[in-house]
């Protein structure tokens, strides 16, 4: 899981797959924290992308840098502590211009039986599960 979050984080922008009905839908985040031994990311709850994981929390994260790429399977499940919440925002203070930890629409997720796959076009893929 370090791993994981240490790629992600060095990758800058990760990229989210959800599902929308029948429709895949993809896009950038920035957030990435790992907090009470889980790997947590964070939106908003008013947000299309948390009602879809509200529908259904199976999603896909891919990030590539420095040519090597990673893909996290995994279902997402919301922690609705405080504490959580409060991590994520001193984690990343740029956000704390937008969320609160008490605004009722900051949203942090951790990730469980996750399944990260590493690759390259030089090396031969890597799993690790957290």
């Amino acid at each position: 899981m370090e791993r994981v979050a240490k790629f992600l984080k060095e990758a800058g922008a990760y990229y989210l797959a959800t599902v929308e009905g029948n429709q895949p839908r993809v896009r950038p985040f920035g957030t990435v924290n790992v907090f009470d031994g889980k790997l947590y990311i964070q939106t908003g709850k008013a947000k299309n992308v948390a009602k879809q994981i509200e529908a259904n929390p199976k999603v896909e994260i891919c990030a590539f840098t420095n040519g090597e790429w990673v893909r996290v399977a995994g279902e997402l499940v919301e922690d609705d502590r405080r504490e959580a919440r409060v991590s994520m925002l001193d984690a990343y203070p740029d956000l704390k211009r937008m969320y609160d930890p008490d605004d009722g629409n900051t949203v942090v997720y951790y990730i469980k039986n996750a399944v990260a796959t590493f690759s390259s076009f030089t090396a031969a893929p890597e799993v690790v599960t957290f």
